[in-house]
């Protein structure tokens, strides 16, 4: 039972010492009602799953909380109760409910929000993107068009229907329950009526066009000179979510251009964009967009390049740095129809597959950008290397490797060797022991060596590994030894005299972390350092050039 972005864990000693910190409690209370709600467990340490077994919680500390938060916050809700442990031990779990359609604050105006397992400040800049999510939550099961589910498209209902009971992600207690049932566990439904959900899914056109913001999508291709050669459009509301993927995927030609690869004796034809990709891509962007903003989403397919634009920001707590991390729902009961029909990956983890596919074929970790109004992904056609290819492929054929081990020997090997530094940086990991891991079992199965240690640590592609699977690589130097790059250093400075740090790594090695080679340059008594930061100039003792 670890900390999450749904359940916090505190000492007894919390609430029960002579001057108990209420600003702090009061302070989580706020994250989880902005958040999606959690639980406080009050009696249960960090590091463990039960209370003390001989544990008993005072039966006044329930009217203190709710006396203490009450008065110290705004629009935050909470239900206090005493529980028993299997170990027979008592505990206090107090459950904050999400403040679904106000921002919840504390009563002298400080705002906070859950982001994983920590308490962060919203800041003003940010209180209209969280106001916005709070509309955009309550989107999803309102009903004021009235329309009855009786005058739903007929088509869309039976298919909806039949899709539900198709699937093996949803389960027989689900399928068992008759038409209506089962439009009202997805809140298509409501008091006879359809939500707004259900008329984006299962609604007649004419329905869809009365919603504020139905989905629209639009595709443009860019010649060379990036001018319009053509142009797709569904923005007639003829199509529910799972029908405009459809169409996304096989009304555009273009999704079906690959090059071929030498693959042994065989050829082997890798797309431009691979249908996982792609379908992933459009299934968040349909997902995640705010549907209370306008905005058509576009597909924009260049040369070399594939972007998706969708209208609006990212969710609260997710940055283009952590997207591969971090998970909030903006349209959850959404966001779960997808899932539950198969259409996009387990919130959380389709970022995860994108990284995995496209690394798989040698090419380079998708681009996220965040601008005013809206967030653009951009996938890039070209393959880096294409050994990297066919390395991986003979390696998950003998070693059956995880998700995040997959995207990570794909990292080091299109790279040839990574820092902890790089790698976290890469992958927008904030903690060490996360790059740990990421990499997982991979030193351990032999796959990938170290060499250093702390952030400073390399991890590169075990060279047995390399000779056994025939893959060669780009020889480079990022693993050179610390006494190699020493003499290249010096007969760098004795060659062309004073020069600063991006002149020297420029001629030495780009490959080679620059951090590298400015640490061992301050580190030679040989050379003499003159000026400070960028402007800072390096060289010999005995030169002055």
């Amino acid at each position: 039972m670890k900390e999450d972005s749904f359940l916090d864990k505190k000492s007894l000693r919390t609430l029960t010492k002579k001057n108990i910190d209420w600003n702090e409690i009061v302070k989580d209370c706020v994250c989880f009602a902005n958040s999606l709600g959690g639980k406080i467990l009050f009696g249960i340490e960090d590091e463990e799953d039960l209370p003390d077994s001989k544990q008993i919680v005072p039966r006044e500390l329930i009217g203190t909380l709710l006396k203490n938060i009450q008065g110290k916050t705004i629009n935050v809700s909470i239900i206090p109760r005493i529980l028993k442990a299997a170990n027979g031990g008592e505990y206090l779990e107090l459950q904050i409910q999400r403040s679904a359609s106000t921002i919840a604050s504390t009563s002298d105006g400080r705002y906070y929000m859950r982001v994983d397992d920590t308490c962060k400040p919203v800041l003003p800049d940010e209180l209209l993107r969280l106001s916005a999510d709070k509309s955009a939550f309550l989107w999803e099961t309102q009903s004021y068009l009235k329309i009855s589910y009786k005058e739903s498209d007929d088509k869309k209902y039976k298919n909806f229907i039949q899709d539900i009971r198709n699937s093996d992600r949803v389960s027989d207690f689900v399928k068992q329950k008759n038409s209506k049932e089962i439009l009202e566990y997805y809140l298509l439904i409501k008091d006879e009526y359809l939500t707004n959900l259900g008329v984006l899914w299962i609604g007649k056109r004419e329905h869809r066009s009365n919603l504020l913001y139905a989905p629209s999508v639009q595709f443009i291709k860019y010649n060379e000179l990036e001018q319009k050669v053509n142009k797709l459009l569904w923005d007639d509301y003829n199509l529910n979510p799972k029908e405009i993927l459809q169409a996304v995927w096989t009304q555009i030609p273009d999704w079906k251009e690959g090059i071929e690869i030498n693959d042994g004796i065989f050829r082997k034809q890798i797309p431009n964009y691979d249908e996982t990709v792609v379908r992933e891509l459009l299934a968040n962007a349909l997902v995640h967009r705010p549907y209370t903003t306008r905005g058509d989403i576009f597909i924009n397919l260049y040369t070399d390049r594939l972007e998706v634009h969708n209208p609006g920001l990212l969710p609260m707590g997710v940055t283009p740095k952590n997207i591969l991390h971090k998970s909030e729902q903006r349209n959850p009961h959404l966001a779960r129809i997808f899932y539950d029909l198969k259409l996009m990956e387990k919130e959380g983890s389709g970022y995860d597959k994108i990284y995995e596919n496209l690394l798989s074929q040698g090419k380079e970790i998708p681009n996220v950008d965040e601008s005013r109004d809206r967030v653009v992904i951009t996938v890039k056609k070209r393959i880096i290397n294409q050994q990297v290819i066919q390395f991986l492929e003979k390696v998950t054929q003998e070693v059956q490797l995880k998700s995040k081990e997959s995207i990570s020997l794909g990292l080091i090997a299109q790279y040839n060797a990574l820092t902890a530094l790089d790698f976290a940086k890469t992958l927008g990991l904030e903690k060490d022991d996360e790059v740990r891991n990421w990499i997982g079992r991979l030193v351990e199965l032999e796959l990938v060596k170290t060499k250093g240690k702390t952030r400073g640590m390399t991890y590169f592609v075990e060279p047995k590994v390399l000779k056994k699977h025939q893959f060669e690589g780009l020889t480079n130097l990022r693993k050179i030894e610390p006494h190699r790059l020493k003499h290249l250093l010096l007969e760098d400075l004795e060659r062309y005299g004073k020069c600063s740090i991006s002149e020297i790594h420029q001629r030495v090695g780009k490959e080679i972390p620059e951090h590298q080679i400015r640490i061992l340059l301050n580190d030679l008594d040989e050379v003499v350092k003159e000026g400070i930061n960028r402007g800072r100039k390096y060289y010999l003792k005995k030169s002055t050039k």
